[in-house]
């Protein structure tokens, strides 16, 4: 449930995710929501929901919902005596110029970061419901994949999850834009046709119609798109949806890498802060072309890696359709 107000939570269980059971009780599962646009599962099992900028999110983003777990708003807090299952209430964030969600997190057990950043206007601004990609192939190579749907920017994003020392984290990618209104809810098929719906009534959106219900489908050719960004101990791993030109792929030049995080503070969102320009140093090409292994120097933890590709391409010169994704580095691989 969402907060009374972006910082008030009057009744109980503002806030909270609870869990409905067979026999109509209820089990709080979560504390610390503020606005969430929608829940889903990703391939694994594992529930998200979307969490929207505001005070103690400084972007939107995907969070799990972890039972027992705090997603970072404290107005929340209250409630836990009420709620003798999920223990006693965690600590407090650290608040001010100097909160950061990931230091808090090794701070706070129960508090959850944020496992997948939608970087504000970059991506999203109003994150709304979440699709998996179950239609095998059907809706194209994006196979167990989440869809993510945006209302103020009528967007859908794409988005790819993994888990790495027991914390979830991952990537954004934009996929499609300039549908009718803003979206809300939708559906992915089992064969594979992707229809969003909603409105434009309460906040204003980039497009204008007043409603909408639209369907989307692939058209059957496959295009240059970075499929998956992955973390290794040492960097990123890239992965294509077609092989692309070895010799251009294996110069760094053809990359370009910033990372930077956000404010943990309980003001309303925040700016992009803590700005690196981490240096890829090695590049190994697969043999086949579709993977490609970034070896980078000052990777860091608990930040958006935000990569471009410029000069990526197919030997035959296809572009890639969206030569930018957004990788939360919650935890960076062990070595092994």
């Amino acid at each position: 449930m969402c907060l009374s107000g972006s910082y008030t939570s009057d009744f109980p269980f503002r806030g909270w995710c609870l869990r409905v059971n067979a026999d109509g009780t209820t089990t709080p599962t979560c504390s610390g929501l503020r606005s969430p646009g929608g829940v889903g599962f990703n391939s694994a099992g594992v529930a998200f929901y979307s969490e929207n900028q505001g005070p103690w999110n400084g972007a939107c983003g995907l969070k799990e919902l972890r039972p027992g777990g705090f997603v970072g708003h404290p107005i929340s807090f209250p409630w836990y005596e009420l709620a003798p299952n999920m223990g006693p209430e965690p600590g407090q964030p650290t608040d001010g110029e100097d909160g950061r969600l990931h230091i808090d997190a090794e701070r706070i057990p129960e508090l959850i970061p944020t496992s997948v950043v939608l970087p504000y206007k970059k991506m999203g601004q109003s994150a709304t419901a979440i699709l998996l990609d179950e239609s095998n192939g059907a809706f194209g190579p994006f196979g167990d994949q989440l869809f993510v749907l945006d209302y103020t920017l009528s967007v859908v994003m794409r988005v790819t999850t993994e888990q790495v020392q027991g914390v979830w984290q991952g990537a954004c990618y934009p996929f499609r834009q300039g549908f009718s209104t803003g979206l809300l809810g939708g559906l992915l098929s089992s064969n594979g046709q992707l229809i969003v719906g909603g409105c434009c009534r309460g906040w204003p959106t980039r497009s204008r119609e007043p409603y909408a219900l639209q369907r989307l489908r692939w058209s059957g050719k496959t295009p240059l798109e970075l499929l998956e960004m992955s973390a290794r101990p040492d960097g990123f791993s890239l992965t294509f949806t077609k092989p692309v030109d070895r010799a251009i792929a294996a110069d760094p030049a053809s990359y370009q890498m910033e990372t930077y995080t956000h404010h943990y503070w309980r003001f309303y969102g925040s700016p992009e802060i803590d700005q690196t320009t981490p240096k890829i140093t090695q590049v190994r090409v697969s043999e086949d072309g579709l993977r490609v292994d970034l070896i980078v120097d000052g990777l860091q933890k608990g930040h958006v890696h935000e990569l471009h590709l410029p000069g990526i391409q197919t030997i035959e010169g296809e572009k890639v359709l969206h030569p930018v994704a957004y990788y939360t580095l919650n935890q960076i691989p062990p070595k092994k």
